[in-house]
This record gives C-alpha cells, sequence and structure tokens, in this order.
C-alpha cells in the first residue's frame, strides 16, 4: 500500500502552500473539507467533500497532472460550498491520498472511467443536478466524461484549460523539452504495449511543470510534494493521455453547456491552445471567461475572485 499520509490533515505541504493564496482562501481545522474514502476497483480513491444536503446542486473538482483534489479545494472548493454549492474533490489514481491497488499499471483511460463511475455513485446518493470542473488536464478530462457517461449525468463542464494532446503543436508546447515531446514520446508508447507498461516516470520531467504556477516559492512547494506536481506516473499513463481519442469529437459534441476559465497570465497552456476544441464546440454553449492576473494554477487576484464568480453564475444557471 502507498505510504502516503492517509488523511489530508496529516499532511503538510497543502499547508505550506496555502500561505501563498489570499487569506480568506486559507482552511482551518474549521473550514477544512470531510475527508472520505470510496472504493473502485481495488483502488481506495480519497475524497475532500463538502457535504450540502440542501444544496440545489453539486460540483466535482477533479485536478490536473501537478495538483490534487485538496490543492483544488483551496481555491475553488471551499469558496463554492460557502456560496451554497456541495462540492466533492477528487484524487485520482497515482496523485493525492488516493490508494492505487498494489501491482497496478493505471493509465489516462482509468482515469476517465473512474471518474465516470463516480459521477454514477454520486447519482445513486441523491437525484441532485452535477456539473464537473477541472483544473489544467482535468479540464479535458471533463470533456471525455461528458462525451462518454450516459447523456444527463451532467448540467455542464468547466476547466481551466481544454487541450487536445493529439495535436502536435499542443503536445510540444505542454512538453518538458522537445526530446519529451519526441523521442521520450515515441519510447512510452513503445513501453507502454509491454509488459513494463507499469514503469513509472517523473511527470516535472516530461511536462512543463515549472510553469505550473507563477510564484516561484510555491512552485518550490509544488515540486517538493509527490502528491502532486512531484508525482510520478506510468508509461501506460503518458501513451494513453497523448492518444486518448473522445467519444464525441468537438464538432459533434452536444452534452452540456461549456465553461472555459482561462488564467490570463497561464505560461503553459495559453488561451490559443484551447481554441481548437472550444472553437470547434457549435452545439452548445461555450463561455470563455479570462481570469485576470492568474497563473496555470491560480494563487492571483482578481482571477481567483473572477473564476468563483464565473463558476456560481454558469452551474446556476445551468442547473435550476
Amino acid at each position: 500500500m502507498s505510504v502516503r499520509p492517509r488523511w489530508y490533515r496529516d499532511q503538510q505541504a497543502w499547508r505550506d502552500l496555502q500561505r501563498f493564496l489570499p487569506e480568506r482562501l486559507r482552511l482551518t481545522g474549521d473550514t477544512a473539507p470531510a475527508e472520505e474514502y470510496w472504493g473502485w476497483r481495488g483502488h481506495h480513491v480519497h475524497l475532500d467533500r463538502y457535504p450540502r444536503p440542501d444544496a440545489p446542486a453539486k460540483i466535482v473538482l477533479h485536478h490536473g497532472v501537478g495538483t490534487n483534489g485538496r490543492q483544488m479545494s483551496m481555491v475553488a472548493g471551499a469558496t463554492l460550498a460557502q456560496r451554497g454549492f456541495e462540492t466533492v474533490a477528487l484524487d485520482n489514481l497515482g496523485y493525492g491520498l488516493t490508494r492505487v491497488a498494489d501491482g497496478a499499471a493505471f493509465g489516462y483511460r482509468d482515469w476517465i472511467q473512474l471518474t465516470t463511475d463516480f459521477l454514477a455513485y454520486e447519482s445513486t446518493r441523491d437525484d441532485r443536478p452535477i456539473v464537473l470542473y477541472g483544473l489544467s488536464a482535468g479540464g479535458m478530462l471533463t470533456y471525455h466524461v461528458a462525451a462518454r457517461a450516459p447523456r444527463g449525468t451532467l448540467r455542464g463542464i468547466i476547466g481551466t484549460t481544454f487541450l487536445d494532446p493529439r495535436d502536435k503543436n499542443v503536445w510540444r508546447a505542454v512538453s518538458h523539452d522537445a526530446f519529451h515531446a519526441t523521442f521520450g514520446t515515441a519510447v512510452f508508447n513503445l513501453v507502454a504495449r509491454t509488459p513494463l507498461r507499469g514503469v513509472r516516470y517523473p511527470m516535472s520531467l516530461a511536462s512543463k511543470m515549472s510553469a505550473l504556477c507563477n510564484n516561484p516559492d510555491a512552485l518550490k512547494v509544488f515540486l517538493r510534494d509527490k502528491t502532486s506536481a512531484g508525482s510520478w506516473v506510468s508509461a501506460k499513463f503518458f501513451s494513453e493521455f497523448g492518444s486518448y481519442a473522445p467519444e464525441l469529437e468537438p464538432a459533434a459534441f452536444d452534452i452540456c453547456p461549456v465553461l472555459h476559465t482561462q488564467p490570463a497570465e497561464d505560461h503553459w497552456t495559453p488561451l490559443e491552445l484551447s481554441e481548437p476544441v472550444t472553437g470547434a464546440i457549435t452545439k452548445v454553449p461555450v463561455t470563455t471567461v479570462m481570469l485576470g492576473n492568474a497563473g496555470h494554477y491560480p494563487l492571483e487576484e482578481p482571477g481567483l475572485s473572477q473564476m468563483h464568480d464565473a463558476i456560481t453564475e454558469f452551474v446556476t444557471e445551468h442547473t435550476r
């Protein structure tokens, strides 16, 4: 089993990070989310939850490849719960405090299926409408899940980015360097077809993790954290992430409205990298809101307040 802390209340990393957030967003013992585990195919999936039985809607939060569920609770979950929504933040396989089954070689397809099944699980608990929000790579995951899940599962999807890694220009832009974008990717694809597919590699060496946030001291905290930016993922994950084809391509996507909350000072995934996806979606409404002064992982105002306001308005409008 994992040697990571079982509960975020026992972990220091997120506490070290939140000193870089506005004071209003810093969690205390009284404002931290409730923690629980959900079993999925032998894995123990950690959840941060702000239970609000009287809330009109739920927002499920998903991290990217450099963050985790607690970091989602910090920048979004707690504030949105204060605004009247139930929020729950997932730690997907290989991230956060989720305990991966012994010997499991998980991939990006598992991330999609886990999230899809979690939404189904939430629907068995009650019939309140659900919106899925993803940060960084979690943004495109919301799209992939929406395209795969049964129609009616989601009332909307929200992301800070909507990137298609199959686009070579996107892949080069988000990779650590030209070597990892080309030869390194070919190696991952080759290894993923062998019994060594579970061999893990540092995400910080494969991707442009140096652009995760714009505060260099906060970045150091992220990179030291083995449950977020310091994580290692499998060759299988890299291969599937770079080649995954959605159930519906953007031109055919007609599942639910889309909100794109783009950090204006994102030096990893700027607006133009998402436009091939969001610009091709014409069968449902797509709204783009720029988050002023905010980096890829938004620590800055006014972007954080703009993000909270945009999400609140979007969820309220589409879950009535």
